[in-house]
């Protein structure tokens, strides 16, 4: 057996790969449960997810990855190899090369650690190519042409923005507010508003079920629980859409501003390809509802969500490890 070309879609919320002839074959959480006694992971990905928050005090469920990069290496290499072996991608004689997505403004000591990661978890070579271009091809831009592209890609840990042309970007910047920004502030929000404390994946069902970023277009409520801050018990409440917008406002408006910052910076011919074309929304963030209508207002230009924007960077992947051999083993930090 052969090993084959993967592509890693290496995100702080969740992990996807692609197997090259296979197509996506994996989409897990980038959750480790480990035991702090004896420091062995007990488990990995979806497994270890349903611990969160539900497991005895000696075992922690680690996201090894904060903001893009590798917070924790040695957790990172385990929750990579467990992932690598779970696939079958390496071949009796032979290890896969893999091309692994980074954020735009990583530095080459992270680009190295991702890198090494990748190495020591079977990569025979690693690639590393930047987000926001992956997933604009993901998406089915042609950035290869001599035209304007712009993209928003908001994962779990980092905002990448983009402005694409003749195959490589133009214009970007990153920002470290993003999905995981947005569940941070709703904690925070019913922690002051109501005294009361709820986990991360009651954070998660809210932005899910009500969340909205554009004021008054959506009108829902979800019943959540958590613990009184005062009296130390159970508590129950009701949470509206209109709550969590004026909670989203912040981090929402951060992004916007950082859009605008990449389209002042952008040559004016490729500015007008870009009213002509619109803007593409990518990653889980892209799924927060009337974030595309909030960005169409204050950019003052069409903004489309991909059809599938979570999957649009391991598709992208999937699209570049066809020409693997034409690109440069670039950053090696």
């Amino acid at each position: 057996m052969f090993s084959r070309d993967i592509g890693i879609d290496l995100g702080t919320a969740n992990v996807l790969i692609y197997v090259k002839g296979r197509g996506i074959v994996l989409n897990e959480p980038s959750v480790v449960a480990v035991d702090t006694k004896t420091g062995k992971a007990l488990a990995v990905g979806e497994e270890a997810r349903r611990m969160v928050g539900r497991t005895p005090g000696n075992i922690v469920a680690i996201r090894p990855l904060r903001d893009g990069v590798i917070a924790d290496f040695e957790i990172t290499e385990v929750m990579l190899k467990h992932f690598i072996n779970k696939i079958k991608v390496k071949g009796f004689m032979s290890k896969p090369r893999i091309l692994i997505c980074t954020p735009t403004n990583i530095t080459s000591v992270e680009q190295k650690a991702i890198r090494e990661a990748a190495e020591k978890s079977g990569g025979k070579q690693v690639y590393l190519e930047e987000e926001p271009k992956v997933a604009a091809i993901g998406a089915g831009m042609d950035i290869f042409q001599p035209s304007g592209n712009m993209v928003i890609d908001i994962g779990g840990g980092t905002t990448d923005i983009a402005v694409l042309s003749m195959g490589d970007i133009v214009t970007a910047t990153s920002s470290r507010i993003a999905g995981d920004t947005f569940d941070y502030e709703i904690l925070n929000y019913i922690k002051r508003q109501y005294k009361m404390l709820i986990g991360e994946r009651t954070a998660e069902d809210i932005k899910i079920g009500v969340a909205t970023a554009f004021p008054d277009s959506r009108d829902e409520e979800i019943s959540i629980r958590g613990r009184d801050m005062v009296s130390s018990l159970p508590k129950t409440l009701t949470i509206t859409s209109n709550e969590i917008q004026k909670a989203l406002q912040e981090p929402v408006e951060t992004i916007i501003q950082a859009a605008k910052n990449v389209l002042e910076r952008t040559p004016p011919e490729l500015s007008a390809d870009i009213i002509d074309r619109g803007i593409i929304l990518t990653g889980g963030g892209a799924l927060l509802h009337g974030i595309d209508q909030l960005l169409a207002e204050q950019l003052k230009v069409p903004v489309v969500i991909a059809e599938d924007p979570m999957t649009c960077v391991a598709e992208g992947t999937g699209r570049m490890l066809e020409h693997l051999d034409k690109l440069p083993r670039k950053k090696l930090g």
